[in-house]
């Protein structure tokens, strides 16, 4: 678990994630939700605010990795945050109050590829950030919410599952058992607003809304690919590219049809000349890409020359075959010019 939890924080770059990564426009302006005082014994509150949410504009407009790394940031400017806490308050604050705003949760909300992603976040955070949750209370859940939360739960421990709260209608009068009024806002039934007088609070707090279609990804950025593959069900696709020189940068850039795909970026070791990826060096464990909505499009610097294996990968599909569409290019680094000849050889396997 432990090993788990350092790969996670060097594939996310999580060390450096606040400095050096900032979430693309389309949500910082339209994922609502936000930052906003303390609970009574100091913990940061977040407010996730679901119904101006607008999930599938989305996906849409931005990549799945984009919509993980912005949580992963979230989480860590909540670390540091309770640190800052800990230090003004003069004991140890670890864990936050989550209010989580269901008003006008709907059918949106439950679209397929919006659950899967719900899903992703919330293993990621049980996986990686399993003691940062002292509370949820969750607030104004229609009648649509057990349905909704039946789709998500099993993602959650058990222990996570008993620190969620679900209000009535008083839920105002509870809130403030757990939230003196100054530091609640007033559209949630405390005395805190703007300097303007806004009752909510939008200075720290986002309300999100639909997506303009201009933020659209799939249908603004049409590329071409150099190469067409159709990968069956239950199996995966491999090339090889030799890299040459130390600080190439390999790049890819694809996108499937109908479905996601996964991918995966792997080294050979030295001697090893299986097609197994689980006798290779991990570069990039296999995800799965929503490559069927946002075209992905990543790269990475090759410390050392070798075999690097690009993986398509399609086992967990028992039903479906994936089309997928791709380039794969090396960079070379400085001192040289161009790009390296590819020596890349395909190879289709099942597991």
């Amino acid at each position: 678990v432990v090993l788990q939890h350092l790969e996670f924080r060097k594939h996310m770059k999580v060390d450096t994630i606040i400095d050096d990564w900032k979430p693309p426009e389309v949500i910082e302006r339209y994922v609502a939700g936000g930052l906003c005082g303390y609970d009574r014994e100091g913990s940061p509150v977040w407010y996730d605010i679901i119904g101006p949410l607008d999930p599938k504009g989305l996906l849409l407009s931005a990549s799945k990795q984009d919509c993980l790394r912005t949580k992963v940031r979230d989480a860590e400017l909540l670390r540091q945050e309770c640190e800052k806490q800990s230090k003004k308050l003069g004991k140890y604050i670890e864990s936050i109050t989550i209010i989580y705003d269901c008003e006008g949760l709907g059918m949106k909300h439950i679209w397929k590829s919006a659950v899967e992603m719900y899903g992703e976040i919330l293993t990621m955070f049980e996986e990686n950030y399993p003691e940062s949750l002292k509370k949820v209370l969750l607030i104004k859940a229609p009648k649509l919410f057990p349905i909704a939360y039946n789709l998500v739960k099993h993602f959650l421990r058990e222990e996570t599952r008993q620190k969620i709260a679900v209000l009535g209608s008083d839920w105002k009068e509870v809130l403030r058992n757990y939230v003196d009024a100054d530091q609640l806002p007033a559209v949630y039934g405390g005395s805190m607003t703007d300097p303007d007088g806004d009752p909510l609070c939008k200075t720290m707090l986002r309300y999100g809304g639909v997506v303009p279609k201009s933020y659209y990804v799939r249908d603004s950025i049409k590329v071409k690919y150099d190469q067409c593959i159709t990968i069956s069900r239950g199996s995966s696709y491999q090339l090889d590219y030799e890299v040459l020189f130390p600080n190439c940068v390999l790049r890819w850039q694809f996108a499937s049809e109908g479905s996601d795909i996964g991918f995966g970026l792997f080294l050979k070791t030295k001697g090893n000349e299986t097609k197994k990826v689980e006798a290779m060096q991990a570069i990039l464990p296999s995800e799965r890409y929503n490559s069927h909505l946002v075209p992905e499009d990543g790269s990475y610097t090759c410390e050392e020359p070798g075999i690097y294996v690009v993986r398509f990968d399609n086992t967990y599909s028992v039903l479906h075959s994936k089309k997928v569409r791709f380039t794969v290019d090396v960079l070379l680094p400085e001192g040289h010019t161009g790009k390296q000849p590819l020596r890349a050889s395909p190879t289709m396997s099942f597991p």
